[in-house]
């Protein structure tokens, strides 16, 4: 059996294969309700998709493990 990884790479299925920048999308559903807990903000995605930015106040949330972490103490402040 052969496998399609997300970087088109074939692979048959048993082998141990290590692909990095393998990320998941946010649902466009939760994208479009998600806003920054500091200033109400919608954010958008960022950096190939592992962080959410808000436009305002340029605060930068992580993802992890496919979760948004939408807290500001987790924040990073892009200039």
């Amino acid at each position: 059996m052969k496998i399609l990884l997300p970087d088109r790479r074939e692979t048959s299925f048993g082998c141990s294969a290590i692909v990095k920048n393998w990320t998941m999308a946010i649902d466009s559903e939760l994208l479009e309700i998600l806003a920054c807990p500091a200033c109400k903000t919608p954010v958008t995605l960022v950096n190939e998709g592992t962080g959410l930015r808000c436009g305002d106040c340029r605060r930068v949330f992580p993802i992890k493990d496919d979760i948004p972490v939408m807290l500001i103490d987790e924040a990073t402040v892009e200039p």
